[in-house]
């Protein structure tokens, strides 16, 4: 099965990840860790989509979205989860994550992106600053 966790920046994304990878088993594979596979950008993509699509009916891959062009990269069969968070929480979690400083220009452009991915089709929608993931983690093995 594949898994695509798309969210903004600090929204638990990588958070649900663990806990999937935890109850389901899997690879996990973040944003563009893929360009490892090769030295060409182009051929690490076509290098990805094929362990993709590999994926949808083999081992596990979870593949942890926050870009929206690598919506693109899942396989049309691929289990979607959108994970959002209100904006305060973000910029809270993004000051964690820079040491308690959050720069002006870093929040403008949380500001921004916030609500980017709102619109896309999924099949799961959680929220990462307020959900517990047991009953999604149940959704996901009950598809298997």
């Amino acid at each position: 099965m594949v898994i695509g966790i798309i969210g903004e920046n600090c929204s638990g994304k990588s958070t649900l990840a663990d806990r999937i990878q935890s109850e389901l088993g899997g690879e996990i594979v973040t944003g563009k860790d893929y360009l490892r596979m090769a030295k060409s950008e182009s051929i690490a993509a076509a290098l990805f989509r094929k362990k993709l699509e590999q994926a949808v009916n083999g081992a596990h891959l979870i593949y942890v979205i926050s870009e929206p062009a690598q919506i693109g990269l899942l396989p049309e069969r691929a289990v979607r989860i959108l994970v959002t968070a209100d904006l305060e929480t973000i910029k809270n979690r993004f000051r964690m994550r820079m040491g308690g400083n959050l720069p002006d220009p870093v929040e403008k452009m949380l500001e921004r992106k916030h609500g980017q991915f709102d619109s896309i089709a999924c099949d799961f929608r959680y929220n990462g600053a307020s959900e517990d993931p047991t009953a999604l983690c149940q959704a996901l093995k009950q598809r298997l």
